[in-house]
């Protein structure tokens, strides 16, 4: 296995030198405009460089899962989706509707979805014919998430590392073989291309990549954590706290400034720290460790009591409220937990 993973690795590393070539060539490129932070038009489809290094890997080791077929056959679909979009920028009903059609055949086909959950202190909650949908919701939500903070030089690909070697780790703990094969190599072959990929970028990912990585990371943690208890339904939500808070954000603040849900804006995580005075590097650097500490945050839940998970749960709240309030990530007013404290100081 570490001889592939250097494999993975040192091939990421040779085609994404490729890409960077040939995107020039044929004009493939990133335009700067209102919303990006990038200055001069940069090579993209850096994702097709992860990906043909993951597949490189799948098959050599040849992972067996039920699941297996339908969720590479959805990753090839998602794959071609992203290179449509980097080069003729595709409508975003079109994106959002092909990859519900990847979510359906990985349920339907594929027979990924988690129909319950037993309740800690007692009893099970039936998702019945919900279970589909809410299974579908996670990997068009996730696959999304990850697309949406893909807004600085190195920032999905670093969170997406994070996410998969915490999904690896964890599964490595336990014994879940194909999880953490799949998340090892994709992690290996992420890693490769991130080089290139931080500040200052010479290739972007792109939808490419970015959809790529959302879509796997968004399954393997719903495979790696189907042991169908609310403590392990909610640990792959921990692993993936920066995009799918981001994500969760973004919805909320367009819903209370009355803009449409699917409008991109610039108030999202990373806007709002340069806005703050981060430079680039240190924008990345910060929320790599916010994203650390989500996954340190998911192996404490993991290994603790159900009264432990709760206090983890509540800090990592009162946590995510307080920096929504500082970066004023909703609006200047939605300060409550600020205003509740200040009115608790100034109580007679």
């Amino acid at each position: 296995m570490a001889f592939l993973a250097c494999l993975s690795l040192l091939l990421a590393v040779i085609l994404t030198q490729i890409v960077i070539k040939y995107s020039k060539k044929l004009h493939i490129t990133d335009k700067p405009n209102f919303r990006k932070v990038h200055d001069d038009p940069t090579p993209t489809l850096g994702g097709l460089a992860i990906f043909a290094s993951f597949i490189f890997g799948v098959l050599i080791l040849q992972p067996v899962s039920e699941y297996h077929i339908a969720i590479m056959i959805g990753g090839f679909i998602i794959i071609t989706l992203g290179i449509v979009d980097d080069i003729y920028d595709l409508p975003p009903k079109v994106k959002f509707l092909t990859q519900i059609a990847v979510a359906i055949l990985v349920v339907s086909w594929g027979g990924l979805q988690v129909e319950f959950i037993n309740l800690p202190f007692g009893g099970q909650l039936e998702f019945g014919f919900l279970s589909s949908i809410i299974t579908i919701l996670w990997i068009v939500g996730v696959t999304n998430a990850m697309n949406f903070i893909d807004g600085l030089d190195g920032l999905a690909a670093g969170v997406s590392s994070i996410a998969l070697f915490t999904i690896a780790g964890l599964a490595v703990m336990m014994g879940d073989v194909y999880v953490a094969t799949m998340a090892l190599i994709l992690f290996f072959s992420t890693v490769g291309f991130l080089p290139f990929n931080f500040h200052p970028a010479k290739i972007f990912m792109g939808d490419t990549g970015a959809l790529f990585l959302g879509y796997m990371i968004s399954v393997l943690a719903l495979l790696g954590f189907k042991s169908v208890t609310l403590i392990s339904f909610i640990i792959p939500i921990f692993i993936l706290g920066v995009p799918i808070l981001d994500t969760f954000i973004a919805m909320v603040r367009r819903y209370m400034n009355r803009q449409p849900i699917s409008r991109p804006d610039s108030a999202h995580l990373h806007h709002n720290l340069i806005r703050l005075g981060f430079t680039h590097k240190q924008t990345v650097l910060f929320i790599y460790t916010l994203s650390g500490m989500f996954s340190i945050a998911a192996i404490f839940f993991s290994m603790t009591t159900m009264w432990g998970s709760i206090l983890i749960f509540a800090v990592v709240l009162l946590a995510v409220q307080f920096l929504v309030e500082n970066l004023e990530m909703i609006n200047s007013d939605f300060k409550p937990l600020t205003n509740f404290f200040r009115a608790l100081r100034h109580k007679p």
